[in-house]
């Protein structure tokens, strides 16, 4: 079959499609589900299975982008993948809460269905026999496929057997990029094999950005709404969790957005860029997102309140995770540290060390004034450069 159902190679810059919009509405539900499988069991095991399960839905997202940047949205055939994609995805989200327990298998067969399914299109649909494009793909298939047997025996073992083969599988799955999914005594294949959309690739990593961050605006809220009483604490409560989601979409869409979308386009690896920041290096943003959502909602029901440690902890460690990754962000694009993150994690690590003894609500008023001030910290930089220097370039004024 010929690849009509690739987009034109001509150069022209495309954004994301309806269709892309409508399948990401299946996300903004499995990203609660994920953060409140989290908040279900605030333990070390139960952060760890979240973990898990966040890297498979972000992983099955992930890869569905790489596709989407190559096939035609328009083309019927393509619109019949994304809708089965959808469903199958739908399946996952809905396992999640009993994704290690009694929904495991159907946890980890809907994973494979889409991860082999979507892949075994794009080998036999999109690619011509011979092609680049199929041999690629063939590729990245025997890798699915070997990690496709661990996620199905996960899914029918229990307990500890459980967790130890989709650790297995998971590490399968996100091996296969570093190694340019190396398969022997097959002719392989490089990063050149890949053909990306700049423009597209960094608007559909935001738009999944924002889901993350909706995941924050709507706990705040239900969470809010729930309560049978509203006082100023609670309003006091709910404002600080607002201004410190604001603060997170500041800190993205006026650094790492653009200074990302840049980085890529100017490189000539920009397939192993995108792979580093991206498929890579956003998973932890995503994370440092979810946890801080879980955070907000422990605030806004016991603001008054000391929080035990394993309540305490979402509440520093989502925002720390998020300037983490940022601080990678930078230090990919440029080889450099980035001091006003650096100094933002330093700064909660530090009020982690102190919350013992103080209310909940104080402790985000601490957390939310950290990410306030690198906030400011950036405009004031890009400011003091003069008036033609963009916010998006205080990473080289650091």
């Amino acid at each position: 079959m010929t690849p009509t159902v690739r987009r034109s190679q001509d150069g022209e810059s495309y954004r994301a499609s309806f269709l892309e919009l409508f399948y990401d509405l299946v996300f903004v539900f499995a990203i609660t589900q994920v953060s409140h499988y989290l908040l279900v069991d605030l333990t070390w095991a139960g952060a760890g299975e979240a973990a898990m399960i966040l890297l498979a839905v972000w992983w099955s997202w992930q890869f569905t982008t790489w596709a989407t940047n190559e096939l035609d949205p328009d083309v019927v055939a393509v619109r019949l993948l994304m809708i089965a994609l959808m469903l199958a995805s739908l399946l996952m989200a809905i396992a999640i809460p009993e994704a290690f327990g009694d929904h495991g298998l159907a946890f980890a067969g809907a994973y494979v269905a889409i991860q082999v399914g979507r892949t075994a299109f794009l080998a036999f649909a999109a690619g011509e026999r011979g092609s680049l494009e199929r041999r690629r793909a063939e590729n990245i298939l025997v890798w699915f496929c070997t990690a496709g047997v661990f996620w199905i025996a996960g899914g029918l073992a229990e307990g500890d057997a459980r967790i130890v083969l989709w650790l297995v599988a998971l590490a399968i799955d996100y091996g296969g990029p570093l190694v340019t999914y190396w398969v022997p005594r097959v002719t392989g294949i490089t990063m050149q094999s890949w053909t990306l959309g700049t423009e597209h690739f960094t608007e559909r990593f935001g738009l999944f950005v924002i889901i993350a961050l909706g995941e924050t605006i709507v706990i705040t809220g239900a969470t809010t709404a729930e309560l049978e009483v509203i006082d100023t604490t609670t309003v006091a409560a709910f404002s600080l969790a607002f201004l410190g989601t604001a603060a997170l979409w500041w800190l993205y869409f006026s650094s790492i957005q653009g200074r990302s979308e840049e980085a890529l386009a100017r490189t000539t690896e920009s397939v192993r860029v995108a792979r580093d920041l991206y498929t890579y290096g956003h998973a932890l943003l995503v994370a440092g997102i979810i946890v801080t959502a879980v955070g907000d909602e422990l605030v806004i029901a016991h603001p008054r309140d000391e929080l035990p440690t394993a309540e305490l902890l979402p509440v520093v460690a989502g925002p720390a995770l998020y300037l983490l990754a940022q601080a990678f962000f930078r230090f990919r694009i440029t080889g450099q540290l980035s001091a006003r993150r650096l100094s933002g994690v330093a700064a909660l690590a530090v009020i982690w060390l102190v919350a013992g003894d103080l209310p909940a609500l104080a402790v985000a008023a601490l957390v939310v004034g950290v990410l306030v001030t690198i906030c400011v910290a950036d405009y004031i930089a890009a400011r003091a450069r003069g008036p033609n220097v963009r916010i998006e370039d205080v990473w080289n004024l650091e």
